[in-house]
């Protein structure tokens, strides 16, 4: 939930839907659990990380977390061993993250960029993890290309997005945006959505070679009142995919 390509001007233009100034405005309140939305946000860690452990051995290897924001994915993986980059094109929300790792006694580098220029050499990672992002950027294809170029051959690519289509709609603006307050209203633009195979043809038009998904969903509630989260048998709102980048080159959308 996420967007790459933030500068001033288009924020303003579009602040109806794909409004991402959220994420600075709360910067100074991320790490506290003091609003629901974030809360929800940190949530969806432990849910996307019991996925993709099964194809990521953490301990050692180059991460980067594409669209950070305070780095709560980050800061997730570091614990798990990795060594994390964290980027983000919120900067106040940057400096929170720096903030927490330095409390933390964390060795997580975090950079301001965004995901259509990534500010990192070829092959310099062993996993991208995107989360919450590909359904804000202004440029899938772009995205997709730059995080290809960035792993390291036989590398990893993770990512959740939201599914194109009415119920999905119904789920992320409706409901969790305008009834339920579990993001801020106008964070989505549902013409950013991705399909599935969509998102499949982008990854493997990028040289990657596409791996399983899954569904990603409610699963109860915490003390707080808050949903938890869990792999979910559907992909029909919220899902999470797999790719890898192969050892040798492949011919684009082979």
């Amino acid at each position: 939930m996420r967007f790459l390509n933030y500068t001033g001007p288009r924020i303003m233009t579009e602040r109806k839907r794909n409004n991402l100034s959220i994420y600075n405005e709360v910067a100074d309140q991320w790490w506290s659990d003091d609003i629901r939305w974030v809360r929800t946000l940190k949530n969806l860690v432990p849910a996307r990380l019991s996925w993709f452990d099964r194809f990521v051995d953490w301990k050692d290897k180059s991460v980067l977390d594409l669209g950070c924001a305070g780095g709560f994915m980050s800061e997730a993986m570091a614990g798990k061993g990795a060594i994390v980059s964290g980027m983000d094109p919120a900067t106040e929300a940057i400096e929170a993250a720096r903030t927490r790792a330095n409390l933390m006694g964390q060795d997580i580098k975090y950079t301001t960029g965004i995901g259509e220029e990534l500010p990192y050499k070829d092959g310099e990672f062993d996993t991208v993890v995107c989360v919450d992002v590909l359904e804000h950027v202004s440029d899938l294809t772009k995205v997709v290309a730059e995080i290809t170029r960035v792993l390291r051959p036989g590398g990893f690519f993770l990512y959740d997005t939201i599914n194109s289509n009415l119920i999905a709609r119904l789920a992320t603006i409706t409901i969790a945006e305008d009834i339920l307050g579990l993001l801020p209203r106008g964070t989505h633009d549902p013409a950013q959505f991705i399909k599935p195979a969509e998102l499949i043809k982008e990854v493997k038009n990028a040289g990657l070679v596409s791996g399983p998904q899954t569904g990603l969903g409610p699963r109860g509630f915490n003390r707080k009142g808050d949903f938890l989260f869990g792999p979910f048998p559907l992909k029909t709102v919220l899902y999470m995919g797999f790719a890898q980048k192969p050892q040798t080159a492949i011919s684009r959308g082979g």
